[in-house]
């Protein structure tokens, strides 16, 4: 797969709606790329904890089963490399009172990063919300993220302000993103895009 331009995916990625079946690999997924991103000092026993709360099997497929809940896959040769996650009518007061979706994940496995496969995912939450009668799209990135920064930046999204993300007594500062889903996106973007 080419390096280029987001356009140049290789024919071989498939884009989906995730399935229970998808559970266990979802489960081993946002595990590996949620530890590479934010467990860059090691792994405490809060972050453990937090993985086996939201990322177990049984986690997923709880997920899965909720209707506000959009979750979409890609797949090379039979194994997910990258998924997202949508929250369909997701309120945040930084984003204000319009009808609102939530882009809560955008995982890619590190092999496939800065091959398109972020603005694949993206560009499919975008027009699953805008299907569902959402006129914005917003979601959260992490400070320390530097690469998930500029790629939300590179795609237009606004930044609105700061959130902490919270568990056990630990914070961790994101910057809050969103973009309405009636603006025009650049087609094509620098060869670091997802």
């Amino acid at each position: 797969m080419s390096a280029g331009r987001p356009d140049d995916r290789a024919p071989d990625l498939g884009l989906r709606p995730a399935t229970a079946a998808d559970a266990p690999v979802l489960c081993a997924l946002a595990t590996q790329v949620f530890l590479d991103t934010y467990a860059t000092e090691g792994i405490r026993p809060a972050m453990a904890r937090e993985v086996e709360q939201h990322f177990s099997t049984s986690a997923w497929l709880a997920e899965l089963a909720r209707p506000e809940v959009r979750i979409e896959v890609v797949e090379r040769a039979g194994h997910l490399v990258a998924f997202s996650q949508l929250l369909l009518g997701e309120r945040h007061p930084l984003v204000g009172n319009a009808p609102a979706a939530e882009l809560s994940r955008l995982y890619v496995q590190a092999p496939f990063q800065r091959r398109g496969v972020g603005r694949l995912l993206l560009d499919r939450a975008e027009a699953v919300a805008r299907s569902e009668g959402f006129a914005t799209l917003w979601l959260t990135a992490w400070v320390g993220n530097a690469r998930a920064l500029a790629f939300y930046r590179r795609q237009r999204y606004r930044e609105l302000g700061s959130t902490d993300y919270e568990f056990e007594n630990e914070r961790f500062e994101n910057r809050l993103f969103a973009r309405s889903l009636s603006e025009p996106r650049p087609l094509h973007n620098s060869p670091r895009a997802g």
